[in-house]
């Protein structure tokens, strides 16, 4: 059986803070990825094998050789992508991660570095992890994983279309109530809840400063636009902790149908 051991390190000290859980990933784990669900259950158990469990704490980053080396998917907890630029030090986010989401997919295709940073939001997160060799070769031997394999690489090259484009065509206010929208979306999916609309729904773990990050902008802009909101009712915030009380409210800042956002249109 294999366990590879991934070096993770803290921005501080530089000291380990990996915790390497004693037992391979079943194969319930492995098929709470999307690219692995559907898969034959015979072929789940062979490649569950192959699958080791790692758990992340938050305040460290991955060191960017393992991408080269191992291929993972979250399991529990929100990562977060992004970029820096060292001259500035500003920084923008990719990409927020959810359980069954995976990483990196770039280097997956191409074998190149990926110069990203990938950071924990969640205090501590759980990840599932497979060669990157091993993980290429099944995408070439079984034809039931790559089926499941690229519609979801059509899927995130979506998102980052849509996120380029937000940019451009939308204004502030637009793309962070759509970013909300976005993780309310994806909390409920993963999480299998079916919400009332007149509920309240939670993002949790996303400061202000993330937050600005992801839509392009900085804190206080964003800041300024969460007490806009909480002045109106819309919203109330509790730290790192959005209450979104009109769901409607959000989705007219949108500019958006609940519809499109069930068929993933953002």
């Amino acid at each position: 059986m294999h366990h590879a051991y991934d070096t993770f390190t803290t921005g501080k000290n530089m000291s380990s803070s990996i915790v390497h859980v004693p037992r391979a990933a079943s194969a319930v784990l492995v098929k709470q990825s999307p690219l692995f669900a559907s898969l034959p259950e015979a072929l789940i158990q062979e490649i569950a094998q192959h699958f080791h469990l790692i758990k992340w704490e938050k305040g460290s980053y991955i060191n960017p050789d393992n991408l080269m080396t191992q291929f993972y998917f979250l399991q529990d907890g929100q990562l977060e992508m992004k970029r820096n630029n060292p001259d500035t030090g500003k920084e923008v986010t990719l990409d927020v991660l959810y359980p069954g989401d995976s990483f990196d997919i770039t280097t997956l295709l191409d074998g190149k570095p990926h110069d990203v940073i990938l950071e924990p939001i969640s205090s501590s997160i759980q990840l599932v992890s497979v060669p990157i060799e091993m993980m290429r070769k099944w995408i070439w031997t079984y034809p039931e994983l790559n089926q499941q394999f690229l519609p979801y690489l059509a899927h995130k090259m979506r998102e980052q279309e849509d996120l380029a484009s937000s940019f451009v065509l939308h204004d502030m206010s637009t793309r962070l109530s759509r970013l909300i929208l976005k993780h309310i979306n994806k909390i409920k999916h993963y999480t299998g809840k079916q919400e009332e609309a007149q509920k309240t729904h939670l993002i949790n773990g996303l400061s202000d400063e993330a937050l600005a990050r992801m839509v392009g902008s900085v804190r206080q802009v964003v800041n300024k636009q969460l007490q806009h909101w909480r002045s109106q009712g819309i919203i109330n915030k509790k730290r790192n902790q959005l209450i979104i009380n009109d769901l409607d409210a959000i989705y007219k800042e949108a500019n958006i149908l609940q519809s499109n956002l069930k068929q993933g249109e953002l």
